[in-house]
């Protein structure tokens, strides 16, 4: 049982069949990851505290999930964080941690349904990538930020097998775009051994 979703997490699939598991995944999500370590949310954290000039500005959890990123965030010192997700079951676990101003659901491909400056800084914590969300979603959330705007995101090592993902990060900072203010490699879910990557980008 305990790696079952977790085999099954990085496969390729369409928008439908990712949101059908994460909504079968909802009930033990967080039991699978606590039993192996899921060192990605608190290490995405603690790289944007470093960089977050004023922690009481609005945060958007992109990707939500059962509120695992929200909860480290708001560890971190952060104090209002919004989450969305395609899960509906997800959220509902998200909604009893309170730790989210509000939480919505949104369809794949859907734009994040905010203006540029609302949020301070955006994270996907744990969600681009093989088997979640793709990487044109690194684009509509660079989008949605304003001038100055963080995003906190990470790579685990199946994204990084495939060059696509961290060239979407370079097109951003090559261009003048974006700022690369943090990248280091670590721990993602140490009891399977898998590592990813955290970034901090800020929009220029």
């Amino acid at each position: 049982m305990s790696e079952r979703f977790l085999d099954k997490a990085y496969g390729a699939r369409d928008a439908d069949e990712t949101r059908k598991l994460y909504d079968d995944w909802a009930a033990s999500y967080e039991a699978e990851l606590g039993e192996h370590g899921y060192a990605t949310p608190g290490r995405c954290a603690a790289a944007l505290a470093q960089h977050a000039a004023d922690k009481s500005r609005p945060v958007l959890d992109f990707g939500c999930g059962t509120g695992l990123s929200g909860l480290a965030l708001r560890l971190a010192g952060f104090e209002t964080i919004d989450g969305l997700d395609v899960s509906a079951d997800m959220l509902a676990q998200a909604k009893g941690k309170s730790v989210y101003r509000d939480l919505r659901q949104i369809e794949p491909g859907q734009d994040l349904g905010h203006r540029p400056g609302d949020y301070a800084a955006i994270a996907a914590i744990g969600v681009i990538g093989a088997g979640a969300a793709p990487i044109s979603v690194f684009d509509t959330i660079m989008r949605g930020l304003a001038k100055s705007g963080l995003f906190v995101f990470s790579f685990n090592d199946h994204a990084l097998q495939e060059p696509q993902y961290e060239a979407r990060v370079m097109e951003w900072t090559d261009c003048g775009a974006a700022r690369l203010l943090f990248v280091k490699h670590g721990d993602h879910i140490p009891g399977i051994g898998l590592k990813a990557k955290v970034y901090v980008l800020e929009k220029n």
